[in-house]
């Protein structure tokens, strides 16, 4: 009878120790996945400007809440995403563009929203003298 007991109490050990081992295990794993959702939003992020009057290309790299001035347009990055849930990974930005020249104030952007790499006609960015792509996020 003193066996048994023994037996049960090594028993019971053993699984608080497996117990704790996969808590453990889960948590590791838990925040490796957080960790790689937030590393999937960049702090930088590279634009084309193509000016369709001198047929010049001109790439930008900008910081994630900065403004940058080129030329006529005011242009601020507020956001970019890498996604990692694809074999092709999808890469986002949300800009805001002012033109400068426009003193309509009924306009405030020109652009305001998200535009994506793999398809910039999604959500194109419309104006006479320049056109904008996302090359980059990192």
């Amino acid at each position: 009878m003193m066996k048994l007991k023994k037996n049960i109490k090594a028993g019971q050990n053993n699984f608080l120790i497996i117990l704790i081992y996969f808590i453990f295990i889960s948590l590791i794993s838990l925040n490796s996945v957080l960790a790689n959702q937030e590393n999937s939003e960049g702090k930088f992020i590279e634009i084309k400007i193509l000016d369709k009057v001198s047929s010049k290309n001109t790439l930008l790299k900008m910081k994630i809440g900065e403004e940058k001035k080129f030329k006529d347009l005011l242009i601020k990055s507020l956001k970019c995403k890498n996604s990692e849930f694809d074999d092709n990974p999808e890469v986002t930005a949300y800009l805001q563009v002012k033109d400068l020249t426009n003193n309509n104030n009924d306009e405030v952007f020109v652009f305001n929203g998200w535009t994506f790499l793999s398809s910039p006609t999604i959500n194109p960015f419309d104006h006479p003298v320049y056109d904008i792509w996302l090359t980059k996020c990192y």
